[in-house]
């Protein structure tokens, strides 16, 4: 039984008010981590084998066709990385885009954490349905970074 009892209208302007307030607080959050940690903390980042260097997304998910639709980030959170910054094969830009490639991985982890809080004003079918979403809104992002940054990767080790 959810602490409030909300009609299903204001049940579902709370959660997406809810969510708004939760995918911004994060991000804005996660701007002020200094860079530095994504640097020390490489290994939370890393691929794994079974990842084959992040080939196993492109068989599994097509990423390639549906990851250019996914808005930027910029859009919404002004001081984050901007992809324009990529200046061609520039080591320097490419590194720095790897390392934002972390930071909107951990946002990304860090935005599903915060659904299990939806039990405690939701009906427990809506509960379930923010888990859902969190999910389904978070983990394909998740992918297209998990599946870029190897490549990045790759791209740095032969531009050095």
């Amino acid at each position: 039984m959810p602490l409030i009892d909300l009609p299903l209208f204001w049940l579902i302007i709370v959660d997406a008010m809810a969510w708004m307030v939760l995918h911004l607080s994060i991000s804005f959050a996660a701007q002020r981590i200094p860079i530095d940690w994504f640097v020390r903390n490489k290994r939370w980042f890393r691929s794994f084998s079974w990842e084959k260097e992040g080939r196993i997304w492109q068989q599994l998910f097509r990423v390639k066709r549906w990851k250019g639709y996914i808005p930027d980030g910029t859009l919404f959170i002004s001081n984050g990385y901007n992809k324009s910054k990529l200046h061609g094969a520039d080591s320097m830009s490419l590194y720095d885009f790897l390392l934002e490639s972390r930071r909107a991985e951990w946002v990304h982890w860090l935005t599903i954490f915060p659904s299990i809080l939806f039990f405690l004003w939701n009906p427990i079918w809506a509960a379930w349905l923010n888990v859902v979403y969190a999910i389904l809104f978070n983990v394909p992002l998740i992918v297209v970074q998990r599946f870029n940054r190897p490549r990045l990767e790759r791209l740095l080790k032969t531009s050095r």
